[in-house]
């Protein structure tokens, strides 16, 4: 039983106050702001071409390589994707390794940060080459 009436009145309009913030917020930006949003990737990511095959499985420069349990797959907006859905689909990506060798993290590509060039797709050129965290950018040595 409720004692204080205004503690039941703001029990009840608190569900559609919080629906009316969430739904200004998400108004107020242009769906073109949240996609642009910049991506800072590790110094040990490479960069190569992934098909996945099945949730477990996919192939890595045309050859195949299994996802690591726990696996990250960032999509272009940067959210997290089900390896599942991605089954029958190819992707420009950025990825680190487990040390066992499997995938562990993938950032699947926008058309605009597939161009940057240059980026390491093997760990001897990364080890080569000299990487500025703040430009997102690799120098080739």
């Amino acid at each position: 039983m409720n004692r204080c009436v205004a503690t039941s009145r703001l029990r009840a309009t608190l569900p559609a106050l919080a629906f009316a913030l969430a739904a200004a917020t998400t108004t107020l930006l242009p769906a073109s702001a949240i996609a642009q949003a910049h991506r800072n990737f590790p110094q040990t990511a490479l960069r190569g071409v992934i098909a996945f095959t099945s949730p477990s499985d996919a192939t890595l420069n045309t050859k195949p390589i299994r996802l690591a349990p726990g696996a990250r797959i960032h999509g272009v907006d940067n959210m997290l994707v089900m390896s599942g859905t991605l089954a029958g689909q190819r992707f420009a990506a950025n990825y680190t390794l487990e040390p066992n060798g499997m995938l562990y993290e993938i950032w699947l590509l926008s058309k605009e940060e597939a161009k940057v060039e240059p980026w390491p797709q093997t760990p001897q050129q990364a080890a080569a080459w000299s990487f500025d965290y703040a430009a997102q950018k690799w120098i080739a040595r």
